[in-house]
């Protein structure tokens, strides 16, 4: 069955590549990839399981297959179409047959409209060598949506360019709800499915690299959960579990709402009736690029939110985010890239916060049933949507490692108040070896409902070797060696081989 789902993505790119409607012939490329990995531990190291958009697995020996082709066709008068089905087959991982990425493109200039599955970086950071993103980074399966953007910064006309933005609006849906089922209904923990998707994001960036070596960015990104069915179990007095269903609405105008993040309606579960209605989580970003010659330094902050609580400073200052240091150096045999980030996740808005609010009651009397209580803000949880996932594994970033490592089937995050420290660097000896390595140490807390006993560490470790012969065109040859240790995940040691070939079938 694997092999006849391959053999009909070839079929169809190859379909694809043969319209004749434009000036130049179509570019098709093509990708074979192949992994395994064994460890020791009751996990696998980190680094072997994140940031690999979902193709990958927390179980202490694992594999795939895969393979993919990718269309981009020049058309007339700035329009570009673009497609790709990637698809893989697994060992050990949460299914055993992954459709990656299946999208369709089409776009105008600086316009486009993507409909489908599709990996994407997150905003800003280093996908090769960054811990990721808080909101959505390259941890998880990518979410299949319909999402209209500009992708890459636009230079505004007139600003002789100085002023350039970027952006995107996009809906979609889950499909993990078979995948919940298994993991936790069948153990009679609380799942979800048919829920959809929603996200956007306005970048704006000042500076021009040629008249001053100083650039600015700064936006904000915002997704969200909504819709979909809660399916919840009652154990009754026979030892047996009854299966109850709750349904949030999904109309039209639910995807106006939640684009708007306006409070819910009286069919919306009594949370979202009084903050916004689906479960909203979102990030201001900043950064400032600074060019010296053949160097340059990056520096980055994300700063993260849940729904609306510190989204500005009405609960005081910031005192979560992800902050960044990258260094580019100048061509040489031993380090390309530096990069150390620093994330912090323990405050949310503090432990808990009497709001004397008129509207809530007289906070001064803390009895009172109409105070407001705010704080406590429980990131990447939720009383409805569970948490902020899919397929198990977290969407922001993986140093909060996801519900894929509960052994209990539950699909919350056990742990959401983290502080740690990320390093990593990269080089290129030569033009056919090049090495990355991946260090952080996290402290965890557990979450503010449920604190782990103690406080538990956890060091994860990544050592990569890619060698690319020149007389093997296409071909690329990796090993990784992995270390954990820690009281969180546990101890792993562990190794992988990935042996990939990628190439032009026509120009």
């Amino acid at each position: 069955m694997l092999f006849r789902k391959l053999t009909l993505l070839f079929v169809v790119c190859l379909f694809s590549s043969a319209i004749s409607f434009a000036q130049k012939q179509p570019r098709l490329t093509y990708n074979v990839e192949m992994s395994a990995n064994m460890s020791s531990g009751d996990y696998a190291p980190l680094w072997f399981t994140a940031n690999k958009c979902g193709l990958s697995s927390s179980d202490p020996s694992s594999g795939y297959l895969r393979a993919g082709l990718e269309l981009n066709q020049p058309l007339r008068r700035g329009w570009k179409i673009g497609a790709g089905l990637d698809l893989a087959g697994t060992y050990n991982s949460p299914t055993p047959f992954i459709v990656r990425q299946g999208y369709f493109d089409i776009s105008w200039r600086m316009l486009k409209l993507s409909v489908g599955s599709k990996e994407r970086s997150p905003l800003g950071k280093n996908p090769y060598l960054s811990s990721g993103g808080m909101v959505e980074g390259v941890n998880a399966r990518p979410i299949p949506q319909v999402r209209a953007e500009i992708e890459d910064y636009f230079t505004v006309s007139g600003t002789k360019g100085w002023f350039a933005f970027k952006g995107h609006l996009a809906y979609g849906w889950f499909t993990d709800g078979r995948w919940q089922k298994d993991f936790a209904g069948d153990v009679h923990k609380p799942y979800l499915k048919k829920v959809l998707y929603h996200s956007k994001a306005l970048m704006l960036k000042v500076g021009n690299k040629e008249k001053f070596p100083l650039e600015a960015e700064v936006g904000l990104l915002m997704a969200a959960q909504f819709g979909g069915e809660l399916h919840s179990f009652k154990k009754l007095t026979d030892g047996s579990y009854q299966e109850n269903v709750s349904e949030m609405p999904h109309g039209l105008k639910n995807y106006a709402k939640v684009f708007m993040a306006q409070t819910g309606g009286e069919d919306t579960a009594g949370g979202d009736q009084v903050n916004v209605e689906g479960n909203h989580v979102g990030s201001w970003n900043a950064a400032l690029n600074y060019y010296l010659g053949d160097w340059k330094f990056r520096v980055y902050y994300e700063h993260f939110f849940d729904d609306h609580s510190q989204m500005f400073f009405e609960y005081g200052r910031w005192k979560d985010g992800h902050l960044g240091i990258e260094i580019t150096l100048p061509k040489n045999r031993f380090v390309s890239t530096l990069l150390w980030e620093g994330l912090a996740t323990k405050d949310q808005s503090g432990p808990i916060l009497y709001d004397g609010d008129e509207r809530f009651g007289d906070a001064s009397n803390l009895a009172f049933a109409g105070t407001q209580i705010s704080a406590m803000d429980n990131y990447y949880n939720n009383y409805f949507y569970q948490s902020w996932q899919h397929y198990g594994m977290g969407i922001g970033n993986p140093l909060l490692p996801g519900p894929i490592y509960n052994k209990n089937g539950s699909l919350v995050f056990r742990s959401n108040r983290v502080r740690a420290n990320h390093w990593a660097f990269a080089g290129e000896p030569t033009d056919e070896w090049k090495y990355r390595v991946l260090m952080s140490y996290a402290l965890h807390w557990g979450t503010y409902e449920n604190p782990l006993d103690n406080i538990k560490n956890q060091f994860s470790s990544l050592y990569e070797v890619t060698y690319s012969p020149k007389k093997l065109a296409g071909w690329n040859f990796s090993v990784s060696a992995a270390v954990d240790h820690g009281s969180y995940l546990g101890n792993s040691t562990g190794g992988m081989i990935t042996i990939r070939k990628e190439g032009i079938c026509i120009k």
